[in-house]
């Protein structure tokens, strides 16, 4: 699985302790982290939570990435965002029984947290359960066990749900305001991750002619 790591400018400061902590829970799973920012407050490329959202979309539909690891400041923010957009499904979690039920329940691709509550002392600590929670063996087994049927059935009814309400990812890119867009995929390592990673040959074009202009 290729997880993706995003973080936005007014937490950009804990990238690297939320990047390191997700390294240590999943690398020894087999999965693979892609780190795209923000690295720093200081870094050129500022991202909001709206812009997390948009490069989670781009990410996700395009297949450089399984999974999405976001957040801002209360968490909301860029939950609403991640969810504005087809073929994303986040969930706001806050501990590890947040993360371990959204995983088994919803069986989502996306979470987004909280990183300016509770981030103090031990803050590591938290985040490490959090991913080894939300990455204990195969989601959407359900929980508790006799609710698995109902609830695998309802994650199909909202996946063909959202084909119906949403835009296909493509036309979004194009009808999206442009400058909005080209901040989100304006990161340090973005090209370089992007196009080694991205399985849909018609946003990879999208992707290019964007970046070109």
């Amino acid at each position: 699985m290729k997880i993706a790591l995003i973080n936005e400018n007014s937490q950009a400061g804990k990238n690297k302790i939320i990047y390191e902590t997700l390294k240590k829970v999943v690398q020894p799973k087999g999965h693979e982290v892609f780190n795209y920012g923000m690295y720093s407050a200081d870094d050129e490329a500022q991202l909001t939570y709206v812009q997390n959202g948009i490069l989670a979309a781009i990410l996700l539909n395009s297949g450089a990435a399984d999974y999405i690891i976001t957040g801002c400041g209360t968490g909301e923010g860029a939950m609403l965002a991640c969810n504005s957009f087809p073929g994303v499904i986040c969930g706001h979690v806050q501990d590890p029984t947040d993360a371990y039920l959204f995983a088994q329940v919803n069986d989502g691709n996306a979470i987004a947290m909280p990183f300016a509550k509770g981030f103090g002392w031990g803050a590591e600590l938290n985040l490490e359960d959090i991913f080894t929670r939300l990455f204990q063996g195969e989601s959407g087994k359900g929980y508790p066990k006799e609710r698995v049927v109902p609830e695998q059935r309802n994650k199909k009814i909202l996946d063909e749900v959202k084909k119906v309400t949403y835009k296909d990812m493509a036309t979004i890119l194009k009808d999206i305001d442009q400058d909005l867009l080209k901040g989100a995929i304006g990161g340090e390592k973005f090209k370089e991750y992007f196009f080694a990673n991205c399985k849909c040959e018609e946003m990879k074009e999208i992707i290019k002619n964007i970046l070109g202009k």
